[in-house]
C-alpha cells in the first residue's frame, strides 16, 4: 500500500510540475490566458492515475500557476472539472478518444459557464459580465490544444507498447 502511494504521489507531482512550467507556454485570448498544457496534464493524470488525482493536480497546479504570476483566476474551474470529467469517463470506458473529448467538454463548457461566477464573485461586476460570453470560447481553444498533445503522448505510448507496460504497473497497484 505504502509503494503504491508513492509511486501515485511522485507522478502527481511530477505532472503538476509540468503543468506549472508548461504554462509559461500560454496564450491570451479574450480574458483568459490558454495554457494547453494543463489539459494534457488532466488527461494524462486521469489515465494514469484517476480521478481524484486529476482534481488534485488541477487544483495545486492552478494554484501555483496563481501564486506565481502565471495563470488567472478562471484556471480554478476549468481545469478541475475537465479533470474530472475526463477522469470519470476513463475510469468507465478506458477508452481514450471520449476521454480526450470528456477534457475538452468539461473545461470549455462546463468550466466556462462555472467561470461566470466566480468573476463575478472574485474579479467584479465588470469581469463578470462578459465572463459568461467570453470564457468557453478561450476554454475550448486552450483545452482542445492540450487534447491534441495528450492524444499524441498516449497514442504514440500505446503503438510503441510502452503503454501496456505503463498501465501495467498503476493498475496493478490500485
Amino acid at each position: 500500500m505504502k509503494k503504491t502511494s508513492i509511486h501515485k504521489l511522485t507522478l502527481a507531482g511530477i505532472l503538476c510540475a509540468v503543468a506549472v512550467v508548461g504554462s509559461l507556454f500560454s496564450f491570451p485570448v479574450l480574458g483568459s490566458k490558454c495554457a494547453p498544457v494543463q489539459h494534457m496534464v488532466n488527461i494524462l493524470c486521469a489515465v494514469l492515475l484517476g480521478p481524484e488525482y486529476g482534481i488534485a493536480v488541477a487544483f495545486g497546479a492552478s494554484l501555483l500557476r496563481n501564486l506565481l504570476g502565471l495563470g488567472s483566476l478562471m484556471a480554478f474551474p476549468g481545469s478541475m472539472i475537465g479533470a474530472l470529467l475526463c477522469g470519470l469517463v476513463y475510469w468507465k470506458t478506458r477508452a481514450l478518444l471520449p476521454t480526450l473529448l470528456a477534457e475538452v467538454f468539461g473545461t470549455a463548457v462546463l468550466g466556462g459557464l462555472c467561470a461566470y461566477p466566480v468573476a463575478v464573485v472574485l474579479m467584479g461586476q465588470s469581469a463578470g459580465t462578459i465572463a459568461f460570453y467570453a470564457y468557453i470560447f478561450p476554454f475550448f481553444v486552450s483545452t482542445a490544444g492540450g487534447a491534441i498533445l495528450s492524444g499524441i503522448v498516449l497514442y504514440a505510448l500505446r503503438d510503441t507498447g510502452v503503454w501496456g507496460r505503463v498501465e501495467a504497473v498503476f493498475r496493478s497497484q490500485g
